[in-house]
Formats: structure tokens, C-alpha cells, sequence
């Protein structure tokens, strides 16, 4: 029973943050919060029953399959779509499962635009890993054989684990954050295809992006603590002649 408060901190530390950003979005939106997260999953069904069907499967891949040995400017084309387009030999249901619980904690954490951006960011660092892959060689640590080029990509999934990789590490969920790298290192250790290699790509990408905004955060606090809001010296800037602190003092033009 002592152990019990010990595990109610560090649960708090660990999704503390989060839960609070998905109360602030609902509470402030309500259901509307969520109105890509139902497009996407509405969107992904709809493609899977289409693909499943005899007029439907050469559409779909036409507008959202995306190949390795495809001109870079089609898969480029295709990308968009590819995000909702699932495998034909897994069950549709997980990763309908994934959208609504991965996008709509996203885009209440993050908004639409930018749960968008970086789903996109990690299903291309995918899609261009692939190339890169196989253009280096099965002999290389990081290459792809050439028979990989024929794979479709990965679909929704490299997206799921880019944006739930990207939530973690905003919120500071860091023990969820490493547990889903983790599993996806133990999957191509497990099962070393193109998909598990596409999702590392993924990760690897975010990884980048949130590195990148958490240095140029620490650099704008930086330049504001060295008088970067204009002024020449670190002393803090003269108040305003609206801020009256005595009779004698006069008021602003304005």
C-alpha cells in the first residue's frame, strides 16, 4: 500500500500534462476538437472497404500506393493520401484503433495544422528513407534489398508513431515516448522489413524536429535574458509613461 501514492506521483509526472491538454481541448471545443481525427478514421474505413473491392483496388493504388520504385515526383503525389490508405493483410480495426486514439490526442494537444504537418513529416521521412535504403544496398547497416522497391509503404502507421513520438516528447511524457521507440526497435529486431524500418525513419525524424524547436526555444529565452527585446544592455527596458507613479509624473501623448 505505500508504493501506491509513489505510483500516483509519477503517474501525474508522466501524463499529468497530457491529460490536462486533452481536458483543456474539449472543454473548450467539445467534440469539434476532434473533427480531423473523425475525418481520418472515416477516411481510412472508407478506403479499406473501397480497396477491398474488385472496381476498387486499382483506384486506390493508383491514387495512394506508394513504391520505392515509383518517379519521386507520383510518390510525392501520393503521399497525402498514403496516410490513409491501411495494409491489405492486417485487420483494419487496429489501426482505425490507432487514428482515433493517436490523432485525437494529438490534435487536441497540438491542433489540427500541426498534427497534420508532422503526420506528413514522418510518413515522407519514411517514404524517402526507402529510396535512400535501397539505393545504398542490403551490404550496409542502413540499406534495403532491391527487392523492397516493389513494398508499398507503410501507410497510416509511420504517421501514428511520428505524432505519438511528437506528443510524448511535448508533453513530457518522456517513459511513454521511449517505450514506443523501444517497441519499435524491438519490432525490426523481431521483424526486419520495410515498415519496421520506415517507422524508425519516422521516429528519427520527429526526434530531429523536436530537437530543433526545443534549441531555438532556448535560444529566444536566451537572447531575451541578454536584452534581446531591444534593448542595448541586459538591464530590463524603461516602463511606459502610462505607468503613473506619482502627481508629478506626466501621461503619455497618446
Amino acid at each position: 500500500m505505500s508504493r501506491l501514492p509513489a505510483l500516483r506521483r509519477a503517474a501525474v509526472r508522466e501524463w499529468g500534462p497530457l491529460v490536462a491538454a486533452v481536458r483543456r481541448g474539449l472543454a473548450g471545443r467539445g467534440v469539434r476538437a476532434l473533427a480531423l481525427t473523425a475525418c481520418a478514421v472515416a477516411l481510412t474505413a472508407t478506403v479499406q472497404l473501397t480497396q477491398n473491392q474488385a472496381w476498387g483496388y486499382r483506384p486506390v493504388q493508383n491514387l495512394g500506393a506508394v513504391r520505392a520504385e515509383d518517379p519521386l515526383w507520383l510518390a510525392l503525389l501520393r503521399t497525402p493520401l498514403s496516410l490513409f490508405v491501411p495494409a491489405l493483410d492486417l485487420p483494419v480495426w487496429g489501426a482505425l484503433a490507432q487514428i482515433l486514439l493517436v490523432f485525437g490526442l494529438a490534435e487536441l494537444c497540438l491542433g489540427r495544422w500541426r498534427t497534420l504537418a508532422v503526420a506528413y513529416l514522418a510518413t515522407l521521412a519514411g517514404t524517402l528513407y526507402a529510396r535512400i535504403g535501397i539505393a545504398l544496398g542490403p551490404e550496409v547497416l542502413l540499406g534495403l534489398p532491391a527487392s523492397d522497391a516493389q513494398v508499398v509503404d507503410t501507410g497510416p502507421s509511420a504517421a501514428v508513431v511520428g505524432l505519438a513520438v511528437y506528443v510524448c516528447r511535448q508533453r513530457r511524457a518522456r517513459f511513454t515516448g521511449a517505450l514506443v521507440v523501444l517497441a519499435m526497435v524491438v519490432e525490426v529486431l523481431v521483424k526486419d522489413n520495410l515498415a519496421g524500418r520506415e517507422h524508425l525513419a519516422a521516429v528519427a525524424a520527429v526526434l530531429v524536429v523536436c530537437r530543433v524547436r526545443e534549441w531555438r526555444g532556448r535560444g529566444r529565452v536566451q537572447d531575451l535574458g541578454a536584452g534581446g527585446d531591444g534593448t542595448r544592455s541586459g538591464a530590463p527596458p524603461m516602463r511606459s509613461w502610462n505607468f503613473r507613479r506619482g502627481p508629478a509624473q506626466r501621461t503619455s501623448w497618446w
